[in-house]
């Protein structure tokens, strides 16, 4: 495929039928198949399983929309979230789907700022803008949206979001503590009769069973995949394995991980023949920090354009949201739903305190992924990675690794003032 012939494909009938600014989101269609095109179709030596993944991003928008009108009919729930914090095990026991929404880009951020306040965090604003101006189809699916309270931007947002598209949120502890632990436990449980009544069908323990095994071998696949570019040389970039690890939150579960570990087995003999993508003497750049909903690429693109290759993110789209698995085959449903909530208090997001476990965790990846220096991203307004970024900056000061901390959004206006940053760092840890 090369950049010529792709495009992200045009569905305006259903767009339509959708309720969609059609006009709109067509430009914004052929605005994000350029910068696809640009971004991932330019990259030399890729591996030939890619291509499924690029027919993903063609079909984003259309036909894996029409999968899910097509459960829609099926009396199958339809459920969008932007938080690895929701359970999907729960929802696939209903025989639902879980699927990402879209928040990642600067297009929808003007939307979204005629109502909330500029000064908070540019993925809740791109969010929010999305459904305001009717400009995102997975929005425009979905029964309801899953939130969530691991911000102050995000909780109070819901509540506004709420009078666009059903919005059911839960709550999330903000300790471990065993009395925090016994107050998910029971958001759990809520959250699956909530599931229940859309679904209008009881999730059962042997569905329940079954949906851990699915999740866990999407995660196993995922966690394959990042074991893999580990390898020195890495025998596949970083900017897609952030694609893929994207595209896990769009994709039906089963049939993303058959994907995966087909790009794995390939990466296996890549590596067996010494392939690789990784310049020689090329730095080799851990990222840490907070998610990067599709389609944020602006620093994979700046890092890997000057040359280093990314091995790592430690962030709610990488390694914190496939980390964990759950035991399979537990007793009776109280059990399994306490073992879901155990392994769902494992998620190290920012929003908890103590959180000393993300930093060991940020370092024990570090030496894991054979990476020369770690770059932590943080959006604006992220006042929870914001000042978690003081710890983290410390522990690597403490372990002597090279550091460098980058704060921005999604607009395009500070990429000129990053890449001389980030080329500075990169000159500082290349070999």
């Amino acid at each position: 495929m090369n950049t010529e012939n792709f495009e992200i494909k045009a569905y305006p009938e259903m767009w339509k039928g959708l309720d969609m600014d059609v006009e709109r989101f067509d430009k914004m269609r052929l605005m994000l198949g350029d910068m696809y095109a640009q971004s991932y179709l330019t990259q030399k030596n890729r591996p030939d399983s890619m291509v499924y993944f690029d027919n993903m991003i063609a079909e984003i928008h259309g036909g894996r929309i029409q999968e899910l009108l097509n459960a829609k009919k099926e009396g199958k729930p339809i459920i969008g979230t932007f938080c690895v914090y929701i359970p999907e095990e729960i929802v696939l026991a209903a025989g639902g789907v879980c699927v990402g929404l879209c928040g990642g880009s600067q297009g929808s951020v003007p939307d979204a700022e005629k109502i909330l306040p500029r000064n908070i965090c540019p993925m809740v604003k791109s969010a929010f803008g999305f459904k305001a101006g009717k400009i995102c189809p997975y929005f425009q699916a979905v029964d309801f949206v899953y939130g969530e309270t691991t911000c102050d931007a995000k909780k109070k947002t819901w509540e506004i979001l709420d009078n666009l598209v059903p919005t059911y949120v839960m709550e999330i502890p903000q300790t471990k503590r065993p009395s925090a632990v016994d107050m998910w436990f029971s958001e759990v449980k809520d959250f699956k009769t909530k599931v229940e009544s859309i679904a209008g069908n009881e999730v059962t323990l042997d569905n329940l069973q079954e949906a851990v095994k699915v999740m866990n071998n999407k995660r196993k696949a995922l966690q394959r995949l990042n074991r893999l570019r580990h390898n020195d040389p890495t025998p596949i970039s970083g900017k897609d394995v952030l694609l893929v690890e994207q595209i896990a939150f769009y994709d039906e579960p089963v049939r993303f991980a058959t994907r995966v570990n087909e790009l794995c087995d390939e990466l296996e003999q890549r590596i067996a023949d010494g392939v690789t993508v990784q310049n020689s003497g090329a730095a080799r750049v851990m990222v840490a920090g907070v998610p990067m909903a599709l389609p944020n690429w602006k620093l994979h693109n700046l890092v890997e354009g000057a040359g280093a290759v990314i091995v790592n993110e430690e962030s709610c789209i990488g390694t914190r949201y496939y980390k964990d698995l759950m035991e399979e085959d537990t007793g009776d449903m109280d059990t399994i739903l306490k073992e879901l909530t155990r392994r769902y208090m494992q998620i190290d997001c920012s929003c908890f305190t103590p959180n000393d476990e993300r930093i060991d965790q940020v370092l024990r990846e570090y030496k894991e992924s054979g990476a020369h220096g770690i770059i932590h991203y943080s959006l604006q307004f992220c006042h929870t990675y914001n000042v978690e970024e003081v710890k983290i900056r410390q522990a690597c000061e403490k372990e002597g690794i090279p550091y460098m901390f980058i704060e921005s959004d999604y607009s395009p206006e500070d990429v000129g003032q990053l890449q001389t940053r980030v080329e500075a760092f990169l000159e500082q840890i290349s070999d």
